[in-house]
């Protein structure tokens, strides 16, 4: 690797790294937005922005249960006719961004996504509806692109499957978390392995053609054993995809107050976990696509993967969705307190204009050089160089040495061809929650320090 002239820590001088600090799902992250002054209008935002390959991004802030460990930005339950009004207002803020974005060249969409919450909280009905907004409404051919929506067990019912499968969805992931019964009462999710099975077996029947399943480790209770016990059970129905998420406990959730480990072991069980996951699915014929992301092999990619996937070009509809464009990020506020959720739901059903971003942040050169680093780096296949030099004119290892160094130093990046690729060695790759965060800048990093949970 071609290194600046910074030199390199010895290793015996780095400092230890927690290796759990932050899922960098999106960049910046959320809690460095605020209120946008003016409210720019979306028609001046979006006016000269490429838009012939958008992804579409629709929000449902509903869950039947919250699970402990969840922070998402979602309600539990919708009382009276909440989700029809929800779905009203999202039909008036659809109608306002396919305005804004104009007809003064091709707006097409690249592929689709319906998440949450749980997006089939809704009834079938509901879901044909939400379909019917993506297409009437934006534009989005959802038979002709990848259509991605999540499901929980319990709502992953016949009726909402067979709607799906007929409106064109082509991936269906759904939060499991645990097969072991016991370890999903400890994360604050109450569910039956036989409901799982049973949901399990009706998304096979529904034939969509790609299954995603969500297993999560570090649960209070999990042992080796124990999460071997759920990987099996979750490979016995040869998912396209697996999710193998690490536990987090955050502030204002069901398991903030919970604390079984030191810090110092809790790491060492999930590292010990994680790395555990990685090898059984690797010896089952499956591909690293991400830490978190497995594909099996000669499975087809539906959309882009993992991290890539919140590029410039976004289209997100909903209270808790985020949009892109190329110099600003947009959406509404952000909470994770049950009532504070509660009135930003209700003030966005109550919103009748929705032609102005009114919380997000902009996203200088700068910023748009860490966030191609950061989002090619955390893929298992890496970044190009040439992609980034041919993007902004600049070498990476000339505009961020410190942190390339630091990455190299402690054997997170590959010496082969690293002068062409940068790409994360199986350690670094371990290491995505401490080393993404590391990509973020002082000012985003004093804007997310300066949030208060609310």
């Amino acid at each position: 690797m071609t290194a600046p002239a910074t030199t390199l820590p010895a290793p015996a001088a780095l400092t230890r790294v927690r290796p759990y600090q932050s899922y960098v799902y999106a960049y910046p992250h959320k809690t460095a937005y605020r209120p946008l002054p003016g409210r720019p209008a979306l028609g001046d935002l979006w006016r000269g922005e490429r838009k012939d390959a958008l992804s579409l991004y629709l929000h449902i802030p509903f869950c039947e249960v919250r699970c402990g460990f969840c922070n998402l930005f979602t309600r539990i339950g919708a009382p009276e006719d909440l989700t029809g009004r929800y779905l009203d207002a999202l039909d008036r803020q659809a109608a306002a961004v396919r305005e804004a974005l104009g007809d003064d060249g091709p707006v097409r969409f690249a592929n689709a996504a319906f998440g949450g919450g749980t997006p089939t909280f809704l009834t079938a009905d509901e879901l044909d509806r939400l379909c019917d907004i993506a297409e009437r409404r934006m534009g989005a051919d959802l038979r002709a692109v990848p259509l991605s929506v999540e499901a929980s067990p319990a709502t992953a019912t016949a009726d909402r499957l067979a709607v799906l499968a007929e409106r064109g969805a082509t991936r269906l992931s759904l939060g499991v978390q645990s097969f072991v019964d016991e370890e999903a009462r400890a994360a604050v999710r109450p569910q039956r392995r036989a409901d799982v099975d049973a949901a399990l077996g009706r998304i096979r029947d529904a034939g969509i053609p790609v299954l995603n399943i969500d297993l999560i480790y570090g649960i209070d209770g999990q042992t080796a054993a124990t999460w071997r016990a759920s990987l099996d059970a979750a490979l016995a129905w040869q998912p396209e995809e697996l999710y193998l998420y690490p536990l987090y406990v955050r502030p204002l959730t069901g398991l903030a107050r919970r604390t079984a480990h030191t810090d110092h072991e809790w790491d060492e069980q999930r590292l010990n976990l994680y790395r555990q996951g990685r090898d059984h699915l690797l010896a089952q014929g499956y591909e690293q696509v991400s830490m978190r992301m497995f594909r099996r092999a000669g499975a087809a990619a539906q959309g882009p993967d993992d991290h890539a996937c919140q590029t410039d070009g976004m289209i997100g509809l909903g209270c808790g969705a985020r949009s892109y464009t190329s110099s600003l990020h947009y959406s509404f506020d952000y909470a994770v307190d049950m009532g504070e959720i509660r009135a930003i739901i209700d003030d966005y059903t109550a919103t009748e204009d929705f032609g102005r971003a009114v919380h997000g942040r902009y996203v200088d050169g700068g910023e748009a050089r860490r966030r191609h680093l950061l989002q090619s780096l955390l893929q298992a296949q890496g970044m190009p160089v040439a992609d980034y030099r041919a993007r902004f004119g600049t070498d990476p290892f000339e505009d961020f040495p410190a942190e390339l160094n630091s990455f190299a130093a402690r054997g997170w990046l590959e010496d082969d061809n690293a002068e062409t690729l940068l790409r994360l060695t199986p350690e670094g790759l371990a290491h995505s929650d401490a080393l993404g965060p590391e990509l973020f800048s002082p000012a985003v990093r004093a804007a997310m320090t300066a949030y208060e949970p609310k």
